[in-house]
């Protein structure tokens, strides 16, 4: 097979545009090969050596073969000597031979060209399943996506694979991604992209299709507990818990609705938004199978409705808008790591002082490590030399969790700051929840949406000592009895 193999490229090496086709096709494929077996045992993982590999190599594979029927039609041109020619006058007379199954010459390119085949097929192939590794998604494009792929490699679904959220199943929703990425190319190449990067409401595939392939509506029902503590900006930085009773009940197990009863099956929900930027709710639908049974508008936007570009139908990404690429709240990420344990809060005013180095502009991350690093130093210096010099570890080690959080949740480079991305998951600042239930959207007889916040949660502690505070029996002296009282009786259903 060697020596056919040979023969044959010597054969149709008749000039130099052949020639550079055989060196061409032949250097792309042993190259090909040398990286490919690396990757496959885990060796290569780096985005960009993936490209080369799958997109270039079979890319100059392909314009090899090319060259090599050019360069034989340019040479029949020269000299009259087609290819049939040109084989019978270079190769021995029994490789051309006429046979029963074809001369031998003949059997040898047909196995050439189904191996061609094959290696471009497969090529193919392993090109699509990189191109869909969260890998790629999150570096090829670092500057761009570096961000979304911090934020990823921390979050919940850090195992999941970006194209089951974002691409979804089906033929339809494959080519529709193809084409987005095409865009997101082209965008890139010409610094077309906006920064931040919008969030991609109007992209995603339906929740049907994405998040409910794990998470479905028949498994929303009874109440989930939260427990969290948050640090004061006092000296001590004092914590406080609060914890509540979450009903994430759909009411379709228990007949008792709670949060998922937005998405649960004998109910719908239809809304409008100002611009479909779903921030500003102009109205909504309340449906009961195709029955529509209650309709709020919020007058204070009547001016609006132009803006209308239709209904959407409520699903998971109305409220989990940031269930993977969380960016966090500067007070609530600092609160995070000093519950683990990862800032002392024997150092005074730790807290308050990190959330003023960390919440400071800074041109890029370089400066704003180092800022933040000569900041707290100068700090404890100035203010509690004993402490700068008997805790000097523990301000390094809470120097380092500060710039990890600086790190994971701002990026000058794409203009994301803190507040860029809001979370709708619950009601901070204003949005969330309140962007439905607030006294601007009225139904017909004037009453508006309950905000009633034993709705979704019942609240056994809420900035207190006590991480159930409210279930423990209530201090008549004190002046929050009535709202303990009243809170203890909700969750253990003695109003």
């Amino acid at each position: 097979m060697k020596d056919k193999y040979l023969n044959f490229i010597r054969a149709v090496s008749v000039n130099r545009l052949t020639r550079s086709g055989v060196a061409v096709t032949t250097s792309s494929f042993i190259i090909f090969i040398m990286l490919e077996i690396p990757r496959l045992l885990g060796i290569l993982t780096n985005a960009y050596l993936g490209l080369i590999t799958y997109l270039t190599l079979p890319l100059i594979f392909v314009v090899g073969l090319l060259l090599i029927p050019a360069g034989i039609y340019i040479h029949k041109k020269e000299t009259g000597i087609g290819f049939r020619d040109l084989i019978r006058n270079k190769l021995p007379a029994d490789e051309t031979e006429k046979r029963f199954s074809g001369s031998r010459i003949f059997n040898f390119i047909a196995v050439l060209t189904f191996v061609n085949v094959i290696f471009l097929g497969l090529a193919s192939m392993r090109m699509l399943s990189f191109m869909d590794s969260p890998v790629f998604c999150g570096t090829a494009c670092h500057s761009v996506m570096s961000p979304e792929w911090i934020t990823y490699q921390s979050s919940p679904h850090a195992r999941v694979k970006c194209v089951d959220c974002h691409v979804g199943e089906g033929v339809d929703a494959l080519v529709d991604s193809k084409l987005n990425g095409a865009w997101q190319v082209i965008s890139l190449t010409f610094n077309l992209y906006e920064r931040p990067i919008p969030t991609p409401v109007h992209q995603l595939r339906p929740a049907r299709e994405t998040c409910e392939k794990c998470h479905w509506p028949d498994k929303f029902y009874g109440a989930r507990l939260k427990s969290f503590q948050r640090f004061g900006l006092d000296k001590n930085s004092t914590p406080a818990w609060t914890t509540l009773n979450l009903k994430i009940d759909s009411g379709e197990q228990t007949g008792e609705a709670g949060i998922h009863w937005h998405v649960s099956k004998e109910y719908s929900v239809e809304y409008s938004s100002v611009d479909d930027e779903r921030e500003e709710i102009i109205e909504i639908r309340v449906l009961k199978g195709n029955e529509l049974i209650k309709t709020y508008k919020n007058n204070a936007l009547s001016s609006s409705s132009d803006n209308i570009s239709g209904f959407r139908t409520m699903d998971c990404v109305d409220c989990h808008n940031r269930a993977t690429h969380i960016y966090e709240v500067p007070e609530h990420a600092i609160d995070e790591k000093m519950s683990r344990g990862e800032i002392n809060r024997k150092l005074p005013f730790i807290k308050r002082e990190g959330l003023y180095a960390v919440s400071r502009g800074y041109s890029d991350k370089e400066t704003a490590n180092q800022l933040i690093d000569n900041y707290l130093n100068r700090f404890y210096f100035n203010n509690y030399p004993d402490i700068a010099k008997n805790y000097s570890e523990d301000i390094a080690v809470a120097v380092t969790a500060f710039q990890k959080i600086y790190d994971r949740n701002i990026h000058p480079e794409m203009n994301i700051e803190w507040g860029s991305y809001p979370d709708h998951s619950g009601h901070e600042n204003g949005g969330g929840c309140f962007r439905c239930h607030n006294r601007d959207l009225k139904d017909a007889d004037g009453k508006s949406p309950s905000y009633d916040c034993n709705s979704c949660h019942s609240i056994l502690a809420y900035d207190s000592d006590n991480i159930m505070q409210f279930l423990m029996p209530p201090d008549k002296n004190s002046k929050d009895s009535l709202v303990h009282e009243y809170l203890r009786a909700e969750f253990l259903n003695e109003k």
